[in-house]
């Protein structure tokens, strides 16, 4: 009996404790903001605790966690001299606590994405200002150093605001980390590099160079589904998601379709793009007038979407959001309103409530979990 009970213990114990996890906030540091903010995050409650936050970081926009847990890197969306900076932390997984490590150039304006491999032996980013993405080997002590290849990318489009030349927005690699995607807004290209992580200079061009977007679109971020067999690009410009099969570098155009309603009349403004674990089901974040999150059904055979509703972002300027690791809950950081508003998440229908749990935090920009173990 006493074993018994002893088993129940641990297995409740060990279902409690895999309900929380760390939450990293990435923000703009104009105002009060003090940079990465560490919170407790809480999957069976949808509640979230601060816990620790920088004093320093200059405009952490977006982040990218180790696997391991073990460290933590973000670029700083900065123009000194013609660079950005990419930063790398150490964190305490006891305590949730960041300690700097060091910080290398990002070699071009505006850093605004940045990518780690699965191993944590090379960070990429992408710079926006700069039309350029570079690439930094990784010391298994968690410290970077200086980029080992820089690739510029030249070109632009139709809007002769936005588009004036290139403005590469995001880097993704593939789910085997064979390629690299990057959606450059500028150009309306998402480019495709094969990456070779035993290389010095890990990415050369594919046999299949680019993703050709509609002009004007301005492509943005990108998601792959579980199963690999197609990408999602989010064009913020146009306010609409392409669709394309994919299969080892090589993709092919299956559908486009918007973002908001087909009587929606102000400019578009979409941002994030994610889809939910078991595929069935995709979420896209519009700014401007919209602030609301589009979501739509996927059709597993043809990776085609269907629209099937819009949750309101209650707040403005959903720049970034994610769903948290057990796929319960789906957080939104409101850049312009300064919170994060979290919503549940119907497994069964994909539809989003809002819980009335809101975290009050200055300029906010990205969300990255990771697991308490």
């Amino acid at each position: 009996m006493r074993f018994r009970l002893l088993l129940v213990f641990l297995l409740i114990s060990t279902l409690s404790f895999a309900q929380e996890f760390y939450m990293f906030v990435g923000t703009y540091t104009y105002g009060s903001s003090k940079g990465i903010y560490v919170y407790n995050f809480n999957s069976k409650t949808g509640k979230a605790e601060w816990v620790s936050n920088t004093d320093s970081a200059k405009n952490p926009s977006f982040l990218a966690v180790a696997p391991d847990g073990r460290h933590v890197y973000t670029v700083n969306e900065v123009n000194q001299n013609g660079s950005g900076m990419v930063t790398a932390y150490s964190f305490d997984k006891s305590k949730g606590e960041l300690r700097f490590l060091n910080q290398q150039r990002s070699e071009g304006e505006d850093p605004c994405h940045i990518s780690i491999t699965k191993d944590a032996r090379w960070i990429i980013v992408a710079n926006y200002s700069g039309g350029s993405l570079a690439s930094f080997p990784v010391q298994p002590n968690g410290v970077l150093t200086s980029y080992t290849q820089h690739i510029l990318h030249e070109g632009k489009s139709v809007n002769e605001q936005r588009q004036e030349k290139a403005h590469v927005h995001s880097v993704f690699l593939s789910p085997d980390e064979n390629f690299l995607l990057t959606p450059d807004l500028g150009m309306d290209k998402v480019h495709i590099y094969q990456f070779d992580q035993y290389a010095k200079t890990p990415l050369h061009p594919a046999a299949q160079k680019t993703i050709d977007c509609a002009p004007g679109s301005g492509p943005r971020h990108l998601d792959f589904s579980p199963n690999g067999r197609f990408v999602y690009v989010i064009e913020e410009l146009s306010g609409t998601v392409s669709v394309h099969s994919y299969q080892k570098g090589v993709t092919k155009f299956v559908q486009r379709i918007a973002t908001h309603p087909a009587d929606f009349t102000g400019n578009p403004g979409s941002a994030d793009i994610h889809i939910s674990a078991d595929g069935r089901f995709l979420y896209a974040s519009n700014r401007g007038k919209e602030n609301n999150i589009a979501i739509f059904r996927i059709d597993s055979n043809s990776g085609k979407l269907t629209s099937i509703g819009y949750e309101s972002t209650r707040g403005e300027g959903p720049r970034n959001f994610s769903i948290d690791p057990t796929g319960n809950y789906l957080l939104v950081a409101n850049q312009l309103t300064s919170t994060v508003e979290i919503f549940k998440r119907d497994r069964n229908s994909g539809l989003l409530k809002f819980t009335g749990n809101s975290i009050s935090i200055p300029n906010p920009v990205c969300l990255k979990f990771l697991a308490k173990k």
